[in-house]
């Protein structure tokens, strides 16, 4: 696996890889690599003869009071663990790399609609942080696909507007969120939890599969699920910031004419913010319940 810090060198290992008709694909992370990072390295491979990763701690989607001091750094052992997987090339671009003028002076890219509530309201200005370097790492490496975790769900639909909106020549894959054992999403944040905290993070999922299960059942008062959820996260122990049923290609409100949804949740445990999602697909003339 050949590593680069530099635009420069990162363009002319691909300028080569073009020139040989290679279809190229990418994979952007923040670091502190997880399994759920190498399934979309995995479904890379998949699609393209020839798999570029980043990694780079955004500072600008990066609110006040959030982590970024603290973010898991872990670059050796990612570079390891890419190399072992077939990696070709790892971007780990330092930030004056990437926002040469500052990051509080670059230009930024809005996405509206998908962007807003969820966790657009909890971060403010936090997809503006990621469409502009995911523009910017589109740029740079004019990837034939990209590829991200569904995990992120608002952020992959930010991602999708922003592809569609701007033109940009590019696949966007999504890929299914990979769990712990116990069902815990896995994210670079679980990190933080301590054991006690770590025996109490699955139930986040598990208050999820219920109220998706009710709503496969026929439940279609999503106001009341919503309330629900949010009392038994409480309950648990969690710190709710939202659970929402949304229409699952605007992320708005569901209706009850609604077929295609997500159930989307976000909670703290401790010093983590966990979130997951799960989509759901009615039939039509499916029984409602009210």
């Amino acid at each position: 696996m050949k590593s680069v810090e530099h635009i420069a060198a990162l363009r002319a290992q691909l300028g080569e890889w073009r020139q040989q008709g290679a279809r190229i694909a990418l994979v952007p992370t923040m670091g502190n690599l997880h399994a759920g990072h190498m399934r979309l390295v995995d479904e890379a491979k998949a699609q393209a003869q020839r798999v570029v990763v980043t990694i780079f701690v955004n500072p600008l989607q990066f609110g006040v009071n959030e982590d970024i001091e603290s973010y898991p750094r872990t670059l050796v052992a990612d570079s390891k663990k890419l190399d072992t997987a077939g990696v070709d090339l790892l971007f780990a671009p330092s930030v004056t790399e990437v926002y040469p003028q500052g990051a509080s002076a670059a230009t930024r890219i809005e996405v509206p609609e998908v962007s807003e509530g969820l966790c657009g309201d909890s971060r403010p200005g936090h997809f503006v942080g990621v469409a502009t370097v995911v523009a910017k790492l589109f740029n740079m490496v004019q990837p034939d696909v990209a590829l991200f975790g569904q995990k992120d769900y608002q952020q992959l639909a930010v991602i999708r507007r922003m592809v569609d909106d701007l033109c940009f020549p590019i696949k966007i894959v999504g890929v299914p969120t990979v769990r712990e054992r116990d069902g815990l999403a896995m994210s670079s944040r679980n990190s933080y939890l301590s054991p006690q905290e770590r025996a109490l993070a699955p139930l986040i999922s598990n208050i999820l599969n219920g109220k998706v299960a009710a709503i496969r059942d026929g439940m279609r008062d999503f106001s009341h699920l919503e309330a629900e959820a949010l009392i038994e996260l409480e309950a648990a122990g969690f710190r709710p910031d939202y659970f929402r049923v949304c229409n699952r290609h605007t992320l708005k409100p569901a209706t009850r004419e609604d077929q295609e949804l997500v159930v989307l949740v976000a909670a703290w445990v401790g010093a983590a913010r966990l979130i997951d999602n799960q989509e759901v697909r009615l039939e039509k003339g499916a029984l409602l319940q009210h």
